[in-house]
């Protein structure tokens, strides 16, 4: 791993073209070291200073919602060592790890600003200038590339009160303090959980579309088996199946504000909202530990104002309102990103008119992240090397 960019331009003076693949976490790593099994030069650039970066930079807390059996990535799994649900700190040491073991060739510092067609090859436009041609792209910049805070209406004049789920670290700065929490993904209900830990005096969540609570395992069966399963049969039956599984591990929360969904889990999760796997949500809010509120409309001074018209007061509102992809600077001017900002196609797949770019990362199936990263990047590297067969035939 190296910043020393004299060594990537020394690349270019070659006919050695490299694959080029942004983005230096878990699915970069992952192709990168897929395409060096199968002998093809894979560079990974990371505009951080790190492998892992994203995963660095979330809350504490955070333990893998899928069984570490189901979440290593190609050629290394992950150590017993690191128990059932791996924690963060963990998940960063295998990616350091992984990178490691595989002498994949990384270089830190290097930000892509742009990528282009260069006659059969693929030209990245980088920071300090850099020009760097390669014969195929992996782009893997993440899933949460980019925190996104709504446009709420007077939310410039209200201050400083206001930080994304990406700031988050721990409950410590939120001790005694009235808290509201927007968002009920998985993120927003771990982090409610994890203030009602720290102490936080009044816990708030703010809620615009009901979540389908799951749990995380039920009679040691993880509800990740249950995602893999799911995508292989019709939609219909796997939403009838996850609504009567609900009805049995999940209480009644109607009550406190947590009705049942009046959509069915999978046919939600297709249309890319993943159920919350329950960190304690479903305690906190059944013991009045959590409220659930409506969803936030705009802010008035000092005044969050709800949905329902309550207008109320808090210390402090975190926001876990959600990532963009980020990839409009990048490759939009491609066509090949759906009106979302999501690429059209992932995986082995390169979109119409942009052979030798590839995908991998931009979906959050209920299967697993890192589960279907690393089928992604073997489907890259079996198709690379098949494009290479043809142009050097």
């Amino acid at each position: 791993m190296t910043d020393d960019m004299g060594r990537i331009k020394g690349i270019d003076r070659t006919d050695d073209r490299p694959v080029y693949v942004v983005g230096g976490g878990p699915g970069g790593l992952a192709a990168a070291a897929a395409l060096r099994e199968r002998g093809v030069r894979a560079v990974v650039l990371e505009r951080s200073g790190s492998v892992g970066a994203s995963w660095r930079g979330h809350y504490d807390r955070l333990r893998l919602h899928t069984t570490r059996t189901l979440s290593g990535l190609p050629g290394l799994p992950m150590p017993r060592s690191f128990g059932r649900w791996v924690a963060r700190d963990d998940v960063i040491r295998y990616l350091e790890t992984y990178a490691e073991h595989h002498e994949l060739e990384i270089v830190t510092g290097v930000e892509v600003s742009r990528i282009e067609r260069a006659g059969t090859d693929w030209l990245l436009r980088a920071s300090g200038g850099r020009e760097l041609t390669g014969r195929a792209v992996v782009v893997a910049t993440g899933y949460n590339h980019t925190p996104h805070v709504p446009d709420w209406p007077g939310l410039e004049a209200y201050g400083d009160g206001l930080v994304h789920a990406s700031r988050y670290r721990d409950a410590t700065p939120y001790a005694g303090k009235d808290v509201l929490v927007v968002g009920a993904g998985n993120t927003g209900a771990e982090i409610a959980v994890d203030l009602v830990a720290g102490g936080a005096a009044h816990i708030r969540l703010a809620i615009r579309t009901v979540p389908h609570l799951v749990r995380r395992s039920t009679a040691g069966w993880p509800a990740q088996r249950s995602g893999i399963l799911g995508r292989r049969l019709p939609v219909w039956l796997v939403d009838r199946a996850a609504a009567l599984l609900c009805r049995l591990t999940v209480p009644d929360l109607a009550a406190q504000g947590l009705p049942r969904p009046d959509t069915g889990l999978y046919s939600r999760a297709r249309e890319g909202a993943v159920p919350v796997q329950d960190p304690g949500l479903i305690d906190a809010v059944r013991s009045g530990r959590v409220e659930v509120v409506a969803a936030v409309e705009s802010f008035d001074d000092r005044k969050v104002v709800l949905a329902d018209g309550t207008r109320l007061t808090a210390d402090a509102v975190i926001a876990a309102t959600g990532y963009r992809r980020g990839l409009e600077d990048l490759v939009g001017h491609l066509d090949v990103l759906d009106t979302a900002g999501r690429p059209l196609v992932r995986g082995g797949r390169c979109p119409a008119g942009a052979p030798g770019l590839y995908f991998t990362g931009f979906t959050n199936p209920i299967s697993g992240m890192l589960r279907e990263l690393a089928k992604d990047a073997n489907r890259i590297a079996r198709a690379v090397s098949r494009a290479h067969a043809r142009r050097t035939a």
